[in-house]
């Protein structure tokens, strides 16, 4: 039998993303990592606080948070105890934690981390940066970058690029092909700045297998065949080698793990 996906509302006085994250986190650690998400945000009336607890204890669901006024917080969870509905405070602890340390009250405004702050323009800046030097599309922005990302197709450079420059990193990357000699550019680089992406032959081929099913077209395609995929991370090979830099084998990784590995290479370079 299935088991039951679990109901779980994100209850927030500003966007949400935090108790979201906190809460896909926590399912990942149990079979299937299934969750059904009903995010709640910008919440500023105890009104519709009671109508998600009404809603959560008709289905059974959890209720989790990161309500920072302190009328609606204390609202909600006396409205979630007289329902008996399962509560979970995302916020409350660090914010318990932080008053105890500084001594200081906490400020209670929704939205302060969301602020159009120095931090948050370099972000922009970040994402821009990886949209504009996508793919190898302009090899001229390797040199301006904290990070070049290389490897052959499905090796997750996009995913990784994007994902990086929410961190603040200005991240590019250069694909592999054998049909097409890497721009000079990359090879003029620190190698410090270059990590290379690698994966089994196995792993790639199922993974393209799937990206041709998306794209509606035959698996048995040359793009995913064995002899294809060997020849390709044969050359692959050869040129890291050459650039001589850090390689993260992707095969077994998601992206938020060989991303962990890469701000962590790049923090220890500075």
């Amino acid at each position: 039998m299935p088991s039951k996906t679990p109901i779980v509302y994100i209850v927030s006085d500003s966007v949400g993303e935090t108790a979201e994250f906190v809460v896909r986190a926590a399912a990942s650690q149990f079979d299937g990592g299934n969750v059904d998400l009903r995010r709640v945000s910008h919440v500023n009336d105890v009104s519709v606080l009671d109508e998600v607890v009404a809603s959560a204890r008709e289905e059974s669901a959890i209720i989790a948070y990161t309500v920072v006024v302190p009328e609606l917080r204390e609202h909600l969870a006396t409205a979630a105890a007289a329902a008996d509905v399962p509560l979970v405070d995302i916020m409350g602890p660090m914010l318990a934690a932080f008053e105890q340390v500084l001594g200081e009250r906490p400020h209670h405004k929704a939205g302060l981390v969301h602020q159009l702050d120095d931090e948050y323009f370099r972000r922009v800046e970040a994402i821009e940066f990886a949209v504009k030097y996508d793919d190898g599309r302009d090899p001229r922005g390797l040199e301006r970058a904290d990070i070049v990302l290389v490897g052959v197709s499905r090796t997750s450079k996009t995913p990784l690029s994007m994902y990086l420059a929410h961190r603040r990193l200005r991240v590019a990357n250069v694909p592999l092909v054998p049909e097409v000699a890497p721009p000079d550019e990359l090879f003029q680089l620190e190698r410090r700045k270059i990590v290379g992406l690698t994966i089994r032959p196995d792993k790639l081929n199922l993974i393209r297998q799937e990206r041709l099913k998306s794209l509606g077209l035959t698996p048995d395609a040359s793009y995913a065949s064995p002899e294809r995929i060997a020849q390709e991370l044969e050359y692959a090979n050869g040129i890291l080698a050459q650039l001589g830099c850090r390689v993260i084998d992707v095969s077994d990784k998601a992206v938020e793990e060989t991303a962990a590995i890469i701000l962590e290479y790049a923090a220890r370079r500075k």
